[in-house]
C-alpha cells in the first residue's frame, strides 16, 4: 500500500500576467502517468466513429485561479485552464484531470504562498516501462520540469495516476512495484530533489508499495 508523503506547500496570490511570472517563485507541481492524470472528465466516446468528445463541463473544484499557470508543450507559461493536457496528450480527446482541482485544493487550504507552476506530461494508454529512465516519456518529463525550474520554480511535488496499461498481463503486475520504485528514484536523482513528494493513485488491481 502507498504510504503518500506529507505535503506542506502553496498558497495563494494576487492575480498574476504571464509576462510578470518571472517575477515571483513558482510553485512546481508536475503531473505525470496515463489517462486519468491527463484528463478524461466529462469525455465520451461517439459510438458510430469511437472519437471522444468533451462535453467543456468544468466543476467549480477546477475552475481557473489566476494563481495558477501552466507549462505548454511549447515550453511557456500561460494561464492555466481545463482541459490541462491539451497539447500534450494531444493525440487523445482530453477533459477534466486531477491538477487543477488539486491545486485549487492547496490555495484554497493556505492562502499566503505563490504562484502555482503545473507542468503537465501525462499521456493516455502508457504502460510504466514507458516512463523509465532514457525513454521519450521520461526523458520529456525531466526536460519539462527542469525548464521550469530554470524559470525560478522550485519542486513542491509530483502527482502520479498511471497503473491500468499495466494490468494486462501477469507479468507486468509482477514487476510494476520494482519498476515504479526505479522510476520515481531515477526522477529524484535526476531532478536533484531527493525529498521530492509523490503522491501516486493507486490502481485497484495492482498491490504497490512506496
Amino acid at each position: 500500500m502507498l504510504s503518500f508523503i506529507a505535503l506542506a506547500l502553496l498558497a495563494h496570490a494576487s492575480p498574476i500576467e504571464c509576462q510578470n511570472l518571472l517575477k515571483h517563485k513558482l510553485n512546481i507541481i508536475i503531473l505525470a502517468g496515463q489517462s486519468n492524470m491527463a484528463g478524461r472528465g466529462g469525455v465520451a466516446n461517439e459510438t458510430s466513429t469511437g472519437i471522444g468528445t468533451w462535453d467543456g463541463v468544468v466543476p467549480p473544484q477546477c475552475q481557473p485561479n489566476p494563481s495558477i499557470f501552466r507549462l505548454s508543450a511549447d515550453l511557456a507559461w500561460v494561464k492555466a485552464r481545463e482541459p490541462i493536457h491539451a497539447d500534450i496528450d494531444a493525440r487523445k480527446t482530453d477533459g477534466v484531470g486531477p491538477g487543477m482541482s488539486f491545486a485549487n485544493a492547496v490555495l484554497t487550504k493556505d492562502p499566503n504562498f505563490g504562484v502555482v507552476g503545473l507542468v503537465p506530461c501525462a499521456v493516455g494508454g502508457t504502460t510504466i516501462s514507458q516512463w523509465q529512465k532514457g525513454e521519450f516519456l521520461y526523458e520529456q518529463l525531466v526536460k519539462r520540469a527542469e525548464m521550469a525550474q530554470q524559470s525560478g520554480g522550485v519542486y513542491r511535488a509530483m502527482l502520479w495516476y498511471q497503473g491500468e496499461a499495466d494490468t494486462v498481463n501477469e507479468e507486468d503486475v509482477e514487476l510494476y512495484k520494482g519498476r515504479l520504485k526505479t522510476f520515481f528514484d531515477d526522477l529524484r536523482s535526476d531532478l536533484h530533489a531527493p525529498l521530492l513528494p509523490i503522491f501516486q493513485h493507486q490502481e485497484r488491481d495492482l498491490i504497490l508499495r512506496k
